[in-house]
């Protein structure tokens, strides 16, 4: 993480001021050290570059753990291990291209992983949804690139969109999550791609963010928000630490859908799935909303794997069904 963090940063817990004691430094990053609260006296440990700005309750050793349930189980599976990486890849069906594309990024084969993730990305998603993200993508894109500072992305996860920042804009990005083995993961990435040296990578609950009131001026997110629980508390929480610009790429599905509408109600996922009570949601919070480059497009479940039979991709949809990508500009 890089020292500029140090004073945007807070305790997540009580939000206190921070005493840094730093055992490894980089010119200006942060390859280890500690972070501990004045006020409540927790510890925050930097390792790997990466600030773990967890709760307390949240951390433990095997949060370093880096192998992923796929990884363990191919190991576990040589002769499927085998058959994903020699069968040749158009043989393979999408899903078990992007396992093979997370098989190679484990062996550090990011080239070609990234050849297979492209590849299962055109069977797994319909050409219409692909065109969305990418309309998307360049929507942000063109509305961050006439500001300044640091642009902390949460919950980046495989840093679809933290890449497209880093390529295309000149700001230092963060990228943010909850898990651990991710940013592992991410790290590695942007170092192979030649993107590190203005990424950041910082661990935390979005529900208990690590900044000082009003430390972020650029929040940004792609479909990050739904899974996100006591989504109220988030948004308020996220209202607190944003003096600037929150840019979300959302997903929309419709309340009279019937397939996918009770599942989404019933997982308590409505506030931020449906298109007005996501609305409602960010008004309550305080914020300004504005919707726009609003994307409908026809979506197909995500095919299982073959080779690995039972992992799927996505979790939806659940069926075909038309979905709502847009970006969410929020003050």
């Amino acid at each position: 993480m890089h020292t500029y963090l140090i004073e945007m940063l807070a305790c997540p817990v009580c939000h206190g001021k921070l005493a840094w004691h730093i055992a490894n430094r980089t010119k200006d990053r942060i390859e280890a050290g500690e972070a501990r609260c004045t006020a409540c006296d927790a510890a925050y440990p930097i390792r790997d570059g990466i600030g773990v700005f967890l709760t307390p309750e949240q951390q433990h050793e095997g949060m370093w753990e880096e192998e992923s349930r796929l990884i363990r189980y191919v190991h576990e599976h040589p002769e499927i291990e085998r058959q994903l990486l020699e069968a040749p890849l158009d043989a393979l069906n999408p899903a078990d291209q992007l396992f093979r594309s997370q098989v190679l990024e484990e062996r550090g084969a990011f080239a070609e992983a990234k050849t297979a993730a492209e590849r299962a990305r055109e069977g797994l998603y319909t050409s219409a949804s692909r065109v969305c993200q990418e309309r998307n993508f360049q929507q942000v894109i063109e509305q961050l690139s006439s500001g300044e500072g640091p642009i902390i992305d949460l919950a980046s996860g495989r840093c679809y969109l933290v890449e497209e920042l880093l390529r295309r804009l000149a700001r230092p990005v963060v990228a943010t999550d909850l898990d651990l083995p991710v940013l592992m993961r991410d790290r590695r990435y942007l170092e192979y791609w030649g993107l590190y040296d203005r990424a950041s990578l910082l661990a935390f609950d979005a529900r208990h963010t690590p900044f000082r009131d009003g430390a972020i001026s650029t929040l940004t997110t792609f479909v990050g928000l739904p899974n996100i629980q006591e989504p109220s508390d988030l948004l308020h929480g996220l209202r607190r630490a944003v003096s600037g610009q929150f840019v979300a790429i959302m997903l929309f599905f419709s309340p009279e859908d019937n397939v996918h509408a009770p599942v989404i109600r019933d997982a308590g996922l409505e506030t931020l799935l449906f298109r007005d009570a996501a609305l409602d949601a960010f008004a309550a919070a305080r914020w300004q909303v504005e919707l726009i480059e609003a994307c409908i497009a026809r979506a197909l479940p995500t095919p299982r794997g073959v080779l690995l039979e039972g992992f799927q991709v996505d979790g939806f949809p659940l069926a075909e069904t038309m979905e709502e990508l847009c970006v969410l500009v929020a003050n």
